[in-house]
């Protein structure tokens, strides 16, 4: 059909441009807002109990951890489950301080690392799983992963231990905060990773299609590891890196919904290095796996086609509709018509002005659908906080745009992360909202 047939009925470039990227943009991500309806009909997968409890050695790689570590090992071992059968490993990785004394003093089992040419928690973890199976053989059916700064509640494995006894090699708990109300940054964090939890891996287990485990609080069999003879992922973003490799084999992730707590970055500095580290694993994942879980999509796996939206850079298109409309905008004003009608310049404005606003209304719904259904594992003391987080949680998430970019030519390394929030469990859960 001639330019002019298109342009009589309006539907010119830029116009065809625009409606292309929101059909995709709806149709791609349009299950995310089924998962949302489907918790909200049916709440919280509730899984079977378990037949007997298995043996599990939990697993801390420890970077300068003093302050927080002994605070989780004494969380981890005063869990309401026989004591004979949970162990805790922590790996101090080129510590300085006194992280061994302080984890071996609330009874973990300690190893020192000091391979400062492989730093990092991924390639601590190698060096830990493949010295237990040396020295513990088959001892430990699974391990779980937490971070030196996590906490554990005190059903946390006697949940998880339900997930493994039904099955699943992997599974992935409940992710709340220990510092909820420490600044807008954390709160952000702690809002986005309770949506995690709630509304995409319980939604994701309810549906029958695999979860993604996401930093810490996961466990996986000894079988896997194993057979891996230790842990062989070492992108950025090890724990998507994992996921993903399950998606492309057709392992399944369940969820539990055990609760540990995580602490949250407070600074926008410190959250930005963190979250460039996670965008470049993104890229390094999507470009390493995307064929693969393309392969699982032609075979009708639902749970590749959710990862790879996952780790697909959906923000590069925000990023491309931006750019365009706004160049059409700005040389099709200059050109004074020859170009662009007036009609279209509007509409450009329109489009840019709608990207961001649909986008921050978006966030904005899921704010408040988050916050009120997790209403009971949100602990502030500044209560004001948890609605104040309403309306910047959606200004953190828009600031992924420009890290998205940034993280395309930017080189990126691990870094680690300093953690100071020294409270236990019964100092979190008392401060609820």
């Amino acid at each position: 059909m001639p330019m002019m047939e298109f342009n009589r009925f309006g539907a010119t470039p830029i116009v065809i441009f625009n409606l292309v990227i929101w059909l995709f943009f709806t149709f791609a991500y349009l299950y995310q807002m089924l998962y949302v309806l489907l918790v909200v009909a049916r709440g919280t997968v509730r899984l079977p109990e378990a037949r007997r409890q298995h043996r599990y050695a939990f697993f801390v790689a420890a970077h300068n951890e003093e302050a927080v570590i002994g605070n989780l090992v004494r969380s981890i071992l005063s869990q309401d489950y026989p004591r004979e059968l949970l162990d805790v490993f922590v790996v101090c990785d080129a510590c300085t301080d006194d992280t061994h004394a302080r984890a071996e003093e609330a009874g973990a089992i300690v190893w020192d690392r000091n391979d400062l040419a492989r730093r990092g928690k991924s390639w601590a973890l190698d060096y830990g799983f493949d010295r237990i199976l040396n020295e513990y053989g088959d001892k430990y059916e699974a391990f779980v992963v937490m971070d030196a700064d996590n906490l554990v509640s005190p059903s946390y494995i006697s949940v998880m231990n339900q997930a493994f006894d039904a099955g699943y090699l992997v599974c992935t708990g409940y992710r709340n905060s220990k510092n909820f109300d420490s600044s807008w940054i954390s709160s952000a964090y702690a809002l986005w990773f309770l949506r995690e939890a709630k509304f995409l891996n319980n939604a994701r287990m309810m549906s029958g299609t695999s979860c993604a485990i996401s930093g810490s609080g996961w466990l996986v069999s000894a079988s896997i590891v194993r057979g891996m003879h230790g842990w062989d992922f070492h992108t950025l973003t090890e724990d998507i890196q994992f996921s993903t490799f399950c998606s492309a084999n057709n392992v399944q992730i369940g969820y539990a919904p055990a609760e540990f707590f995580d602490e949250q970055p407070v600074t926008f500095k410190a959250s930005w290095v963190q979250r460039m580290r996670w965008t470049k694993g993104f890229y390094e994942v999507f470009f390493s796996y995307g064929r693969d879980l393309a392969k699982g999509i032609s075979r009708g796996q639902f749970a590749s086609y959710d990862m790879l939206m996952t780790v697909a850079p959906g923000m590069i298109l925000t990023l491309l509709s931006f750019f365009v409309n706004a160049t059409y905008l700005i040389v099709g004003s200059l050109s004074h018509g020859f170009i662009a009608t007036q009609a279209e310049l509007d509409m450009c404005v329109g489009s840019l002005v709608m990207t961001f606003v649909s986008m921050y209304a978006v966030f904005f719904l899921l704010a408040i659908i988050t916050t009120v259904s997790e209403r009971a594992h949100i602990h502030a003391r500044k209560r004001w906080r948890i609605v104040t987080n309403l309306f910047t949680f959606p200004l953190f998430m828009m600031t992924y745009i420009p890290i998205t970019v940034a993280a395309l030519f930017k080189k990126v390394e691990w870094v680690p992360t300093k953690h100071d929030i020294v409270v236990d469990v019964d100092d979190v859960v008392g401060d609820g909202a």
